[in-house]
């Protein structure tokens, strides 16, 4: 017989009937540790992302997730706003172009620089 053969004929161990219980906690223990390190913090990250779109006002300094620096001249109601990049010159963004960690990143080094 060749090694294939042997390998599909082979008989299952024998002796006793393991309990499936240590696999399921080690499954459940897989699951949580997933949910704590992978999950949760995306779905923080995301409604801190959310919140901070919702409470934008006019003069708030932000960043888009292109690298475009400005500042909030208008909040509009289709969901979009106006930002100076320079005095004088406009563009109309959606709001969901605005990022979070980018902005707060700008602002700190921003004071820092005032200090």
């Amino acid at each position: 017989m060749n090694l294939m053969n042997t390998f599909f004929l082979m008989a299952p161990p024998q002796g006793g009937e393991q309990s499936p219980i240590p696999t399921f906690i080690m499954m459940g223990a897989i699951i949580l540790v997933f949910w704590l390190f992978m999950i949760r913090p995306q779905a923080k990250k995301a409604k801190d992302q959310k919140k901070y779109i919702e409470d934008l006002a006019k003069g708030d300094k932000v960043v888009t997730i292109a690298g475009i620096h400005g500042i909030v001249n208008k909040v509009n109601d289709d969901g979009t706003i106006n930002l100076e990049v320079s005095p004088g010159s406009y563009i109309k963004l959606e709001k969901s172009a605005i990022s979070l960690e980018w902005s707060q990143t700008a602002n700190k080094a921003a004071t820092a620089d005032k200090k």
